[in-house]
């Protein structure tokens, strides 16, 4: 394989372990986070929007309310798989949602 062949492995292999390794320390919260209230929709605001829920987040020792709102997808991307909190044995921890094809 010659050296020009050799950068997109490259380029795919970084990408690939920068995305399987944590940006940051994951946040343990010792107690899940409250139901979401109730949020209306709203209309499309057009074609290829995309509606994202709302979540809990923790900020400052306490639950924050983060609105949902509609979206364009990325590039390529059609759908929205929401955030969620995930109970274990260190506690709550978040993981965030994501653009899926």
């Amino acid at each position: 394989m010659q050296r020009k062949g050799l950068r997109p492995v490259f380029i795919a292999l970084v990408a690939v372990a920068a995305a399987a390794s944590p940006a940051k320390s994951q946040l343990y919260v010792r107690v899940g986070p409250p139901p979401p209230p109730r949020q209306a929709m709203g209309p499309r605001p057009g074609p290829g929007f995309v509606w994202t829920p709302g979540y809990q987040s923790y900020v400052r020792n306490r639950w924050a309310w983060t609105p949902g709102r509609w979206m364009r997808p990325p590039r390529g991307m059609r759908r929205w798989v929401p955030g969620q909190w995930v109970s274990g044995p260190r506690g709550w921890h978040w993981m965030p949602g994501r653009w899926v094809v």
